[in-house]
């Protein structure tokens, strides 16, 4: 049976996980060494609602907040079910944060307790964290009694996301128990999975689409879920998904890019969609995929403190280089090129930032989109992203779609410097593909290739070559950095 929620006061594992037949199997879990579990849903409900207990016993009271820092396994999705019944709230963290990383996120947080994974031991004993560490895996943290299920508000608080600090210092966004349940929108119409379906969302945990798709979006569509505790390897994620007969496919991206700049795509049939949220998708790689399995990845938007807003939706033609059209139900539209939205028709909106008052009047996204007659609407870059040079303005994504076509671009990110006669000129920073070598001669042979292929304005007056770019621990490129030079 497909799982249905509630905004109605309730609990979203009581009325939502646990509505089916213990004996199912809703976790697919790929382990770092390599090995295979299957989780049902009594066997998560037992453990989830056990750990709840050890956190109480350790300090933890409703409202109040606990920081994971747990890769991709089911000890992870364990914690997020504990707190979520329990009426905790949990701030999920990457494992590839540093030491700064989680100071930062505890000064503004202020976790009762973290749960670690024990390989993190360093990072968070060099973290030096003034507060007590639940170390998972650990039998003994699933010895206590099953704690009962609180009855919550939709209004009560429930997840901590921050965002990616891509143009300054990270943010915390609140959210709402009405934000798990609120899943059923963009799970309906965007990720679109039926009970047959495996669901594989590959961001890992810290990142809000991991929050919202790693297993939510397919536990309300009645679908299974599939996570891999691994790093990025191109091949490893296909022969994954072909083992696993994954029929609902989720990456980022740049994830997407790499596998179709790196690797051969074979024939998957068992594939019915492919999902991409995080940032534009350049036209090549759509290209490629799209040869390889006959399917349009369907690129959709969302921001840390909206939840899924924008898709090209299920059952309606994917259009290449679109984001979409604004998911069914949530009053969207372009004002002055950016990306608003009415709070009162997004019911995965924030509470609000901590610390700060919450948010009034329609939300500006500090997007930049075009759209088109048909109202699908076309990411043009961050509002401080865009280029201004001799009065034309210019989207980095443009630029960057054409070099990406290129065979020497593995990967390029374009952003603005100072010019004295222009205001700004447009600077490219390339990683080569492999086998390609860096020089005057290609600098300018790229610069001609974007000549030839869009507007000669928009063509990098700046190359440089870097072995990899700076991105955030979701994996957007972190524009500010290069804007500094760095």
């Amino acid at each position: 049976m497909v799982l249905t929620g509630s905004v109605q006061p309730g609990n979203f594992v009581r009325d939502v996980v646990a509505n089916g037949d213990g004996a199912a199997v809703l976790l697919i879990e790929r382990a770092l060494d390599g090995r295979r579990h299957e989780h049902t849903r009594a066997a998560l409900l037992d453990r989830a609602a056990r750990l709840a207990t050890t956190l109480h016993q350790l300090g933890v009271r409703r409202g109040d907040l606990v920081l994971t820092i747990v890769g991709n396994r089911v000890e992870w999705v364990e914690s997020m079910l504990a707190c979520f019944g329990a009426g905790f709230v949990v701030l999920p963290c990457t494992e590839q944060f540093r030491a700064h990383d989680l100071q930062l996120r505890i000064g503004i947080a202020k976790p009762v307790v973290v749960i670690a994974d024990v390989r993190n031991r360093a990072l968070i004993e060099e973290a030096d964290l003034n507060c007590p560490v639940l170390w998972l895996p650990d039998a003994a943290a699933y010895d206590a009694d099953p704690t009962p299920y609180a009855e919550l508000h939709p209004t009560d608080p429930a997840l901590v996301i921050f965002t990616s600090g891509t143009s300054g210092p990270p943010k915390a966004v609140l959210h709402a128990q009405s934000y798990l349940t609120g899943q059923q929108l963009q799970a309906t119409q965007w990720v679109g999975a039926e009970t047959t379906d495996l669901v594989w969302c590959t961001a890992s945990p810290g990142w809000s689409k991991s929050a919202r798709n790693g297993f939510i979006a397919a536990w309300l569509r009645g679908a299974r879920a599939l996570i891999h505790d691994g790093r990025f390897d191109g091949k490893e994620r296909l022969a994954i998904a072909a083992e696993e007969s994954v029929t609902v496919w989720c990456m980022t991206p740049t994830e997407y890019r790499l596998i179709a700049a790196h690797t051969t795509i074979p024939a998957m049939p068992q594939l019915r969609t492919l999902l991409a949220a995080g940032e534009a998708l350049d036209p090549e790689t759509l290209r490629v995929w799209r040869a390889a399995t006959g399917i349009e990845v369907r690129d959709g938007y969302g921001q840390t403190e909206t939840g899924h807003l924008v898709g090209n939706h299920l059952g309606e033609p994917a259009r290449a280089g679109s984001m979409g059209k604004p998911i069914n139900g949530i009053d969207a539209w372009v004002e002055d090129g950016e990306l608003v939205v009415d709070p009162a028709t997004v019911p995965t909106f924030f509470l609000g930032y901590l610390g700060q008052e919450p948010p009034t009047g329609p939300w500006r996204t500090g997007d930049r989109v075009d759209t088109d007659a048909d109202g699908y609407l076309y990411f043009q870059g961050r509002a401080d992203d865009v280029i201004v040079s001799a009065g034309y303005r210019i989207g980095p994504f443009e630029v960057e779609s054409v070099l990406a076509e290129h065979p020497a671009v593995a990967e390029a990110a374009v952003v603005a410097v100072a010019d004295a006669e222009r205001g700004e000129v447009v600077r490219a920073v390339v990683v080569l593909a492999p086998g390609a070598e860096a020089s005057e001669a290609l600098a300018q042979e790229l610069q001609e290739h974007v000549k030839a292929r869009t507007a000669p304005y928009k063509y990098p007056r700046i190359v440089d070559f870097v072995t990899e770019l700076p991105k955030t621990a979701s994996g957007k490129v972190r524009r500010s950095v290069l804007r500094e030079g760095r």
